[in-house]
């Protein structure tokens, strides 16, 4: 899985499509990421006795990973990457030809 947590990514399908945000979890054995601002959903929380009259959350659901790409940050379009060892340490690199968009 080529995504970690603190990338901004932006999601290419689903009902959230074309929204951007950062990555909050990561869930490398399920493939599924938890994106700020994307897949939210509303909780209904009982009432306790520290909260009596009970309220409703907003949780953010994990969606697949396939579902999103990260941002290239030249260009701010989603792009894929590949991997290249610099002095010694592998990073990742925005290929510069396999943009998304161009894809449709």
């Amino acid at each position: 899985m080529n995504i970690k947590k603190g990338d901004t990514v932006i999601v290419i399908s689903g009902a959230d499509r074309g929204k951007t945000g950062v990555v909050q979890l990561v869930h490398p054995k399920l493939n599924k990421v938890v994106v700020e601002g994307v897949n939210v959903h509303k909780k209904h929380v009982k009432p306790t006795q520290a909260v009596p009259e009970g309220s409703i959350k907003d949780i953010y659901v994990p969606i697949d990973a396939s579902n999103v790409a990260l941002l290239d940050p030249k260009t701010g379009r989603a792009t894929r990457v590949h991997h290249k060892v610099v002095d010694g340490k592998k990073i990742r690199v925005a290929d510069s030809g396999a943009s998304l968009d161009d894809k449709k």
